[in-house]
């Protein structure tokens, strides 16, 4: 009996760490101050802090998260011209970085990282988005985001979350008001983070170029219809 309860233990030890995250955050968001918040974590490799990421479009945010396309949906005055997760910033490696990772990897004889980074700002209002987008560069260097993205945001309280697919590491920061309770946009939240835990690994991040022939940015050779 007792070998049969420490087993028991073992597996629910070994659950999935982006399923626990995913669950905890449904249920859950742990907001910091700012100021006490980590950041993007770079190890030994103190070279990665130089290698830039831009801005993202919309478009290329649901391309990342593998979101389903938007067809067939009624014109409606609700739903008319307006994309998914309209209160999230995100930011993706530049083709510099992702060619930089690859060189790095190439003249460290395979001991430098070839993992990018990709950060998600998913903010409480569409109107806190717009005005940290017209204050925030559309392109900065890795080693200057915990400074002036997620430490310049005075007065604000965050939760985090990370995730690894492959060759992909993403950080996703949920955004409020100091003070508040809750926050406005959970579903939006929620329905991010399930998007990246559904993800595959990305195996090779020159996916991310996003080349015109590409479909999608998670796969390589995905199918002409996908049922969601």
């Amino acid at each position: 009996m007792e070998e049969k309860e420490k087993k028991k233990n073992k597996k629910q030890k070994h659950q999935h760490p982006s399923d626990q995250t995913c669950k905890q955050a449904a249920s859950n968001f742990s907001f910091k101050r700012s100021s006490e918040v980590k950041g993007l974590k770079f190890g030994g490799q103190l070279i990665v802090k130089s290698f830039t990421i831009r801005r993202a479009r919309p478009i290329e945010v649901m391309k990342l998260l593998d979101f389903p396309p938007l067809l067939n949906k009624p014109n409606t005055s609700n739903n008319s011209n307006r994309l998914p997760f309209p209160s999230t910033t995100a930011f993706l490696p530049t083709n510099f970085t992702i060619l930089a990772h690859h060189a790095w990897h190439t003249l460290t004889l395979g001991l430098g990282t070839k993992k990018s980074k990709v950060v998600l700002f998913v903010f409480e209002t569409e109107t806190m988005k717009l005005a940290m987008d017209r204050l925030w560069p559309t392109e900065i260097p890795l080693g200057e985001v915990n400074k002036k993205l997620i430490k310049g945001l005075k007065g604000c309280e965050m939760a985090r979350f990370k995730f690894r697919k492959g060759c992909i590491t993403f950080y996703i920061y949920a955004v409020r008001s100091g003070g508040k309770m809750g926050f406005s946009c959970a579903d939006e939240l929620r329905s991010i983070l399930q998007s990246v835990v559904a993800l595959k690994d990305f195996l090779d991040h020159t996916a991310m170029l996003a080349m015109p022939n590409q479909r999608s940015l998670s796969y390589c050779c995905p199918p002409v219809a996908m049922a969601h």
